[in-house]
């Protein structure tokens, strides 16, 4: 058995229960839980990002939820120091601590280190975000899949943020920006063990569509209209929220809004998937598979 601790890794696509399945091992290794779900940062966003419920929240110690405000900047290294740092003192308490979410870049960002880029001048993001404003995010998301397909077909190309920061790389130093990513892994003080859920794509999409008609019933559309004086913000940028900005401002009918982010998050989940294939190491298992298999799994890994 490995003297360094253990970082087990929850993954896999939205809606699947990986909340449930990392507090089943929380409490059975005796452990805390760091959300990875770079939506769920935000306190104003409870609802559209389907924040662990308060019963959830106290049936284990949950680190990185609704810690920030929409206001607050915070970038994945940012993340990626924070949780660095937290584990290094849940791992003076534990032997094994509990990363959980289907934000891939975060996962990866704890585990491997983040990637060295260029520096970007600041006339390039000027520009691009002038692009934006009056050429639209379909111009610029042409733009990505011209230059760096293989990036296009991973990131999430409805979020301006993203495609801006591939496409400022990409003029910046000339190369892909997927082409800076295949740094070798930092060194880590714990060894890793990946976890993945799954079901077949039907299931997925379906679970997807009806957690969406549940948001909806519980206030999301109201929560969305607070929220809607900050569209701007990149913490907004985001599935559930910018299809109902589109309503409130008269682009979309609710129907169709409603629709959209269903439509929008099965792609967000067909990218989830793309992300995660191509880690070998990811143990999968069926959705509906017992936590107490999956720990028993852990346990015969870890000795």
């Amino acid at each position: 058995m490995s003297s360094k601790p253990l970082l087990i890794c929850v993954v896999g696509p939205t809606a699947i229960g990986k909340t449930a399945l990392a507090i089943a091992l929380a409490q059975a290794f005796e452990t805390e839980i760091i959300s990875a779900d770079s939506r769920q940062f935000f306190r104003e966003m409870t609802i559209g990002t389907a924040v662990p419920s308060a019963e959830e929240l106290a049936a284990a110690p949950h680190h990185f939820i609704q810690n920030l405000s929409i206001h607050d900047a915070y970038s994945v290294g940012d993340f990626e120091k924070d949780a660095l740092t937290l584990l290094e003192e849940l791992f003076t308490k534990h032997n094994v601590a509990i990363l959980v979410g289907g934000s891939g870049l975060y996962v990866d960002a704890v585990v491997k280190g983040l990637d060295t880029f260029p520096e970007v001048p600041s006339h390039i993001r000027e520009t691009l975000n002038l692009e934006l404003e009056e050429k639209g995010l379909e111009y610029l998301q042409q733009t990505l899949q011209k230059e760096d397909p293989l990036y296009y077909e991973k990131v999430d190309i409805h979020n301006p943020h993203r495609v801006i920061r591939a496409l400022e790389v990409i003029r910046a130093s000339g190369k892909p920006y997927s082409s800076f990513l295949n740094a070798p892994n930092a060194e880590r003080p714990f060894q890793t063990l990946y976890i993945g859920l799954n079901a077949e794509r039907e299931i997925v999409y379906d679970r997807i569509n009806r957690r969406v008609d549940i948001m909806v019933a519980n206030g999301l559309v109201e929560e969305a209209k607070a929220l809607f004086p900050y569209k701007h913000l990149n913490s907004l940028q985001t599935v559930g929220y910018r299809e109902l900005f589109s309503y409130f401002d008269g682009t979309f009918e609710l129907d169709t809004a409603i629709a959209e982010i269903k439509k929008n998050t099965r792609r967000f989940a067909k990218r989830q998937g793309t992300w995660f294939r191509k880690n070998e190491g990811i143990h999968w298992f069926d959705y509906t598979t017992p936590p107490s298999e999956i720990v028993n799994f852990i346990k015969t890994k870890n000795t």
